[in-house]
């Protein structure tokens, strides 16, 4: 089945570039466009669509609330920002909002179309911008008695796959590399979420530095 995709943004220029790019893959399916935030929780909300592409800054209403509304009307639908904006403020509140992906609008047209493919998988994904400065923002915070008190320790394989994941790897390229099936990895990452009590990788991660499952070293 193709992915039914949605874009969503303002700039006329960029539409197009998506656009083309979609058209070229096979298993993609532009749905529907999108000029302002309001337009996109609508069209979402009529269409169902598997992945929105939004941008953050657009008329009406912006990303982070658009988000919020489309999670909300279509709850299945995965909301992928690509946007020139790297600001935390705008990066905590989008993944806070339900974004599983956040790129920049610099990354390589391959890029995108590989974080498309991550994401409705059940994939979270960041660019290196975002994930550094996520990283540096959450790297003080002290642990609370709340999240030591999660649903167990993490075993050492455990801690290894967290590290791989922090650092970008698909379940596929952690198969290949740890010499292990593709269901024992989503088993992992299964055992992993329900221990740190959290719903995605991006989830997974920021509870991981918290708690010292892994550190800075790790993911750069």
């Amino acid at each position: 089945m193709k992915t039914r995709i949605l874009i969503a943004d303002d700039h006329a220029m960029l539409r197009e570039g998506m656009r083309n790019l979609l058209e070229q893959e096979k298993d993609f399916e532009l749905v529907g466009e999108a000029t302002d935030g309001e337009e996109a929780v609508q069209i979402a909300k009529e269409l169902k669509p598997d992945i929105v592409i939004m941008d953050i800054v657009m008329p009406k209403l912006n990303g982070v609330e658009a988000t919020k509304q489309i999670k909300q009307v279509s709850p299945s639908t995965s909301l992928l920002i690509l946007t020139a904006y790297s600001d935390i403020r705008y990066i905590i509140g989008l993944l806070e909002a339900g974004a599983c992906g956040y790129l920049l609008k610099n990354s390589p047209g391959k890029d995108v179309v590989k974080a498309i493919r991550a994401v409705r998988s059940g994939e979270s994904v960041l660019d290196p911008e975002v994930t550094r400065k996520l990283v540096q923002r959450l790297a003080n915070l002290s642990k609370t008695e709340g999240e030591l008190e999660a649903g167990g320790q993490l075993t050492s394989r455990e801690m290894e796959i967290l590290k791989w994941a922090s650092r970008g790897l698909s379940n596929k390229e952690m198969s290949e590399k740890l010499f292990i099936s593709l269901r024992t990895v989503k088993a992992h990452m299964t055992n992993i979420f329900n221990k740190l009590g959290c719903s995605s990788r991006t989830d997974a991660i920021i509870k991981g530095l918290k708690q010292g499952y892994i550190d800075l070293n790790d993911i750069q």
